[in-house]
């Protein structure tokens, strides 16, 4: 009997278009060899365009999908997406408390490509005061760190996120311009912040699920026993072929081709 397929618990919304949330969590870690053991956070009506609905699942229906994974499966792993209210949020983070050898990937979603905005002020403190504690690896784009931190520029924003608690942030830059797209992971060592830089080369669309698609690829290869280092550098590859392979389902942003992208040669 085989058993030894790494779990990892994510919680996200589910994306009727089949780009973002759920169905990204789950085709990037079975492409990783993972199984994800998915819960669903808040429903959707969406498309490759954008967002114009979001209703949350019930909290208390959440935290029971949720335990009913952690009671049975062995879970490496845990990745969080899109997580509706502040409710929502405080009951995540209340279960999570009680796993605190989990690794915590956290993607911020806060607003849709197409503009639509997911959290409001609330969920926002809510994540500050509950979810970020807990995180092992944040990874939010520019808006959403100066979203999270109001601060003056990204860099100290991302100072003031590891000062809460969340451990590593990787800061991308996919929504900068420029031929390069700079990747920087912020960790403390001790009183400083350190900061190292990873450089893609930015490729000519916009994508549909391209946050979750990392987020994930994260949770996985440090489900599958790399290092931290390694697995942000793995994730960000894998991240990076699923987008140079991907195409346009519909009238919007392209989708990341996940199920091809280990078979892709390196970009960095």
């Amino acid at each position: 009997m085989r058993t030894g397929k790494p779990v990892v618990l994510c919680f996200s919304g589910l994306d009727p278009s089949g780009g973002a949330g759920l169905q990204a969590d789950i085709e990037t870690l079975q492409s990783l060899g993972c199984h994800c053991a998915p819960v669903a956070t808040v429903l959707t009506v969406q498309d490759t365009v954008n967002a114009s609905e979001a209703r949350p699942v019930a909290p208390e229906l959440m935290v029971a999908q949720a335990r009913a994974v952690l009671a049975d499966l062995r879970v490496r792993c845990c990745k969080i997406g899109l997580t509706g209210g502040a409710d929502s949020i405080r009951a995540i983070g209340g279960l999570l408390r009680e796993f605190r050898e989990i690794p915590i990937v956290l993607d911020p979603v806060s607003a849709a490509g197409g503009g639509f905005t997911f959290q409001d002020a609330g969920a926002l403190a809510a994540l500050r005061e509950t979810l970020l504690p807990l995180t092992t690896v944040l990874t939010p784009n520019t808006m959403e760190t100066m979203t999270i931190a109001t601060t003056e520029s990204p860099e100290s924003a991302a100072a003031a996120i590891l000062q809460s608690g969340c451990q590593n942030v990787l800061l991308t830059g996919g929504h900068a311009s420029g031929p390069v797209v700079l990747n920087r992971w912020y960790r403390r060592e001790g009183p400083e912040v350190r900061a190292q830089d990873f450089h893609w080369t930015r490729l000519g669309h916009e994508y549909h699920g391209s946050g979750c698609t990392l987020a994930s690829a994260v949770a996985g290869f440090l489900a599958l026993g790399c290092g931290l280092e390694e697995a942000l550098r793995q994730a960000q590859e894998f991240a990076w072929r699923s987008l140079d392979r991907a195409w346009q389902a519909g009238k919007g942003q392209h989708l990341p081709d996940r199920r091809s992208a280990r078979q892709m040669g390196t970009n960095q």
